[in-house]
């Protein structure tokens, strides 16, 4: 580490460029970078962080980030069964990760709210992706009565069972096999084939922001960051997001329940 230079370091960026990967993915790693000389040097192990000034190569490959309109977003809960609909509600409407989604279980359901407490990280239980992301999640009328009526249907519904299960019921529902075997035909019918769950997500940020909603409600929903002092400092209430959320989901002119 004592003999990397920041030239060095950039050179590798540059060369993930060339072979193609992502500019975000280049961006994360620049970050990573950054973050290991930062303990380098507080642990005395390098006297300065080449990594500071790092850059993301413009020609890295940029991902086009489809974006759902309103009207889409309506057209996406068409033909779909309760099951269905609630998880795509529950990453569009509320704004969850997918792992947080499927690592779900009824304990977690308290009502108005769902609290993260796990994930499933590449088919395993793991903890949250973040710090922030082991939060409770306000849930809006729609959604609540929502889980409300899967809690009737599902197969297993004891405390410890997973809320969204396989068909073994001791493993959750896998997300790919979600999307691919129940989702994409469904949404091929309506156009929409392209849509995964980054894209499900997407809309909860960018939507929210067209009906002027608080970017700090935002955040605290999903478990983003603003800036140290809005996040050190202040705080919403789950009550504040619920009536966030009814915004978002009266707008969308269709009954998720």
């Amino acid at each position: 580490m004592r003999v990397l230079r920041r030239e060095d370091l950039q050179r590798l960026l540059d060369a993930k460029a060339r072979a193609g990967l992502s500019f975000s993915i280049i961006t994360h790693l620049r970050w990573d970078l950054k973050q290991i000389f930062d303990l380098a040097v507080d642990e005395g192990l390098v006297k300065r962080n080449p990594a500071v000034l790092l850059f993301t190569p413009r020609h890295a490959r940029r991902i086009d980030k489809r974006q759902l309109t309103w009207i889409e977003v309506e057209s996406l809960f068409i033909n779909l069964a309760l099951r269905e609909r609630l998880i795509v509600s529950l990453a569009l409407v509320v704004g969850m990760r997918p792992g947080e989604i499927f690592a779900l279980q009824w304990r977690h359901f308290k009502g108005g709210s769902i609290s993260v407490e796990q994930r499933v990280y590449r088919g395993k239980i793991d903890t949250p992706k973040t710090v922030r992301s082991a939060r409770e999640f306000a849930l809006s009328r729609g959604v609540q009565s929502l889980m409300e009526q899967w809690l009737q249907f599902a197969p297993a519904t004891k405390t410890g069972d997973w809320t969204f299960p396989s068909e073994n019921l001791k493993t959750p529902l896998s997300r790919d096999n979600f999307l691919q075997r129940m989702i994409k035909p469904k949404l091929k019918l309506v156009g929409l084939e392209w849509v995964n769950f980054q894209v499900l997500r997407r809309p909860h940020a960018n939507l929210m922001r067209e009906l002027d909603v608080d970017p700090k409600l935002v955040a605290d929903q999903l478990g983003h960051t603003l800036d140290v002092n809005l996040n050190v400092y202040t705080s919403t209430s789950p009550e504040a997001r619920r009536a966030a959320l009814e915004t978002f989901e009266s707008n969308l002119n269709v009954a998720v329940q």
